[in-house]
């Protein structure tokens, strides 16, 4: 971890110098990575590095790179009108992909660094994770996975890959975003997992703890974050959440809940099951690490999943989720905003791909090397909701 003088060397530099240190010293970054790491973290400085090899920049790491990149790309900014569960139809209170993208990255972070792990990587891991959803959600992913059956299917993990790495077109060199190869790798992991076909044999190491961080973080957000919605949109009521051991036992934790009003409480359960959910987190991956040892991210590929909930609150999340999954997801009302949007976009495929002439210019080449189908998929997974609502009106009336 480095002694005391390396570690005031790096950490209480005078503005006098602090400028003349960051040009001079173009590994900073690793510097700093070398003395606040674990062994077992992803270190900068042992990168694969990127597909189209680049010089290194004088003070942000290449993990810094990578979530500059996600963020000022086409792709992110379009999470903002997209469906996290519920549709923009039912209010402005709750979340988007793209609140939902950064509430993972936030709480991802905070792991991170109470384990040591490398947080420029997670954060880049993290805002990248749901690039590739389509308009509506799982609902416009079930469409077009329905719609290219014939063509490998549809998986909005996969088509991240596809985003960073072919269909974003910022840079004159190259096609994609240049990533690093760990965070192609990280959301490589993430389609394998999700049954994605098109790269099922193209990862064959366990994942980067980095990576497990990231997954982990994102079932802590929806956990949390679907219940609040759904209790805010009047789908569920605070009473039927109190039935759950989770959501109890998380009410029970908070001292003089019986002060608080009902909006009051509804938010300081929130607060508490997030808190709760990290802090267990932390408690069991930390005994799973010590008890493993780990001293190389090479043991790391090959040791099972490290990061992870305590058995107990593991079973109190599957109870949520499957209550969730039954009386949200499947909730009448979302279920008929459901079927209008699957409904539009489902027609606006096959209108394209029969007329591929209306394809955008890039897309009809596109086309060319990746088939209409593959190509008229890749357009409408970037449309926001309101785009392709849009665009289905538009070719209705045509």
């Amino acid at each position: 971890m480095g002694d005391a003088s390396q570690r005031i060397s790096v950490t209480h530099q005078t503005p006098e110098n602090a400028s003349t240190t960051a040009a001079s010293s173009p590994n900073l970054p690793a510097e700093r990575e070398r003395i606040l790491l674990a062994p077992y973290a992803m270190h900068s400085a042992d990168s694969a590095g990127r597909q189209h090899p680049e010089p290194s920049h004088p003070y942000r790491g290449p993990y810094q790179r990578d979530r500059d990149r996600i963020v000022h790309s086409s792709a992110f900014r379009r999470l903002s009108q997209k469906t996290q569960v519920f549709t923009g139809e039912m209010g402005d209170y709750h979340r988007t992909r793209l609140t939902h993208t950064l509430e993972v990255a936030s709480i991802a972070r905070t792991i991170a660094r109470a384990l040591q792990l490398n947080e420029d990587l997670v954060e880049a891991l993290a805002l990248a994770h749901d690039l590739g959803h389509p308009p509506f959600g799982h609902s416009g992913e079930e469409v077009l996975n329905e719609c290219l059956q014939s063509e490998g299917g549809f998986n909005h993990n996969a088509q991240a890959l596809r985003i960073c790495e072919l269909l974003e077109s910022g840079y004159p060199d190259f096609p994609g975003l240049n990533l690093t190869s760990e965070v192609l790798e990280g959301q490589r992991h993430r389609a394998t997992k999700a049954g994605g076909s098109k790269v099922e044999s193209a990862v064959t190491t366990g994942p980067l703890l980095e990576v497990q961080v990231v997954d982990a973080a994102d079932s802590i957000a929806y956990d949390a974050h679907d219940a609040d919605d759904s209790l805010e949109l009047g789908l569920l009521t605070l009473d039927q959440l109190l039935e759950l051991e989770l959501w109890r036992d998380a009410r029970d934790r908070i001292q003089d809940y019986a002060r608080l009003n009902p909006r009051q409480l509804r938010r300081a359960i929130v607060h508490e099951v997030l808190d709760w959910l990290v802090s267990d987190l932390l408690e069991a991956s930390r005994k799973q690490l010590l008890q493993s040892k780990l001293a190389s991210v090479d043991d790391v590929r090959k040791a099972p999943i490290m990061v992870g909930p305590s058995a107990e609150v593991a079973e109190k999340k599957s109870h949520l989720e499957r209550f969730l999954f039954d009386n949200v997801y499947r909730h009448p009302g979302v279920l008929v905003k459901r079927k209008q949007a699957q409904d539009a976009l489902r027609q606006t495929f096959y209108a394209l791909v029969n007329e591929p002439d209306k394809l955008p210019i890039k897309f009809l080449r596109l086309s060319q090397s990746q088939g209409i189908p593959r190509a008229v998929a890749d357009y409408l997974a970037g449309m926001t909701d309101r785009f392709a609502f849009e665009e289905y009106e538009r070719l209705a009336t045509t």
